[in-house]
């Protein structure tokens, strides 16, 4: 089981992405949705919260700290937070689990499984990337929304499946979302 979180960056389309992506792969997913996050994946993308838990195998409340992702005890493999604000690498680079993303990424450090954090903030104040350092030096892959261009992606869904694929490689799960650096030159 993957945990996915999605707080309320811009940039929830990654967070959709991802789920339809383990969906097609098999794989189990655990989510959670911030309030804020809702509001933004209305904006974005004109999609409601019902839509969104339909992609995933179980649904979580953010509020509720009482979850099942919220102990050491439940088994999960890994944790993606897509995108990810800084105020939840804020709280998690400080050990502040104050909510169901915060305290499921606390246990996930704790228990040494994976954690992957998509921030979606540029630029980066010094204590942002204070943060992310934080969070890296416990094991946790930072890897933020940047696209690549090798590839020349003609469209947003291009470049989207570019950081989706990459998420899937770091988790170890095949895919064929973007075509791969070979060397080649134009």
């Amino acid at each position: 089981m993957i945990v996915v979180a999605i707080t309320g960056a811009s940039g929830v389309i990654y967070g959709v992405k991802l789920l339809e992506a383990l969906s097609e792969a098999g794989e189990d997913t655990a989510l959670v949705v911030t309030d804020p996050a809702k509001i933004i994946l209305k904006y974005e993308l004109g999609m409601e919260e019902s839509q969104l838990k339909g992609l995933a195998t179980q649904y979580y409340d953010s509020k509720d700290l009482t979850a099942s992702i919220n102990s050491g005890s439940f088994r999960f493999n890994s944790m993606v937070i897509v995108p990810s604000t800084m105020k939840t690498v804020a709280a998690i680079a400080n050990g502040y689990a104050n909510n169901a993303v915060t305290r499921a990424a606390d246990v996930t450090l704790k228990e040494r499984r994976k954690l992957v954090i998509v921030p979606r903030e540029t630029p980066f104040r010094s204590v942002h990337l204070e943060n992310m350092l934080k969070i890296s030096r416990e094991g946790g892959i930072i890897l933020p929304a940047m696209p690549a261009f090798y590839h020349r992606p003609q469209s947003i869904d291009e470049m989207v499946n570019f950081i989706t694929g990459k998420i899937l490689d770091v988790l170890g799960i095949d895919n064929h979302l973007f075509s791969r650096w070979h060397g080649e030159k134009p």
